[in-house]
């Protein structure tokens, strides 16, 4: 097993561990806290896969900023200590069911793949250069699309948080 293994079977390890205390951890500033290390985990991973552009997009917008946002309301909200949280297990049977189904779907599909693979690359080579190229050539119409439905949904919820805050 190369370096390269052990640093992938590391970041798994901890995307993976980290996840899974977000999902059944019933105090919602561990699950907050345990997120940030998933969020770095996924980073780490997209860098393993010389993916550098997702992986700085992955910690200015995830970390940087949905993340603390998440804490800080999380912070913010009083009685977070307090909260009765239903852990009951009310359709257990239906879901180790699909869960199970899913699985051995996805596990058939992974054995019965030939799966093609790259030889090892020799250099790096940024893909921010080219995803930037490819958005003021050929994406351009549909990225101004997106950020102008973006503008138009950030002043409608502007618009309506106004009309709430002034009828109270």
């Amino acid at each position: 097993m190369d370096l390269y293994a052990i640093i992938f079977y590391l970041f798994s390890i901890v995307t993976l561990a980290s996840a899974a205390v977000v999902v059944f951890s019933k105090n919602i500033v561990h699950s907050a806290f345990a997120l940030l290390f998933t969020f770095f985990g996924v980073a780490g991973l997209y860098v393993l896969l010389m993916a550098d552009f997702l992986a700085v997009t992955q910690l200015m917008i995830y970390v940087g900023g949905i993340l603390v946002l998440l804490i800080f309301g999380v912070m913010l909200t009083s009685d977070v200590i307090n909260v009765q949280m239903k852990t009951g297990t009310m359709q257990t049977l239906p879901a180790v069911l699909i869960v199970s189904a899913l699985a051995g779907t996805l596990v058939g599909v992974f054995w019965s793949t030939d799966w093609k693979v790259a030889q090892n690359a020799v250099g790096f080579e940024s893909t921010a250069p080219k995803i930037g190229q490819m958005f003021l050539t050929s994406y351009l119409l549909p990225f101004e699309i997106a950020s102008v439905v973006l503008l138009v949904a950030l002043i409608g919820a502007a618009l309506i948080a106004r009309r709430e805050r002034k009828a109270s």
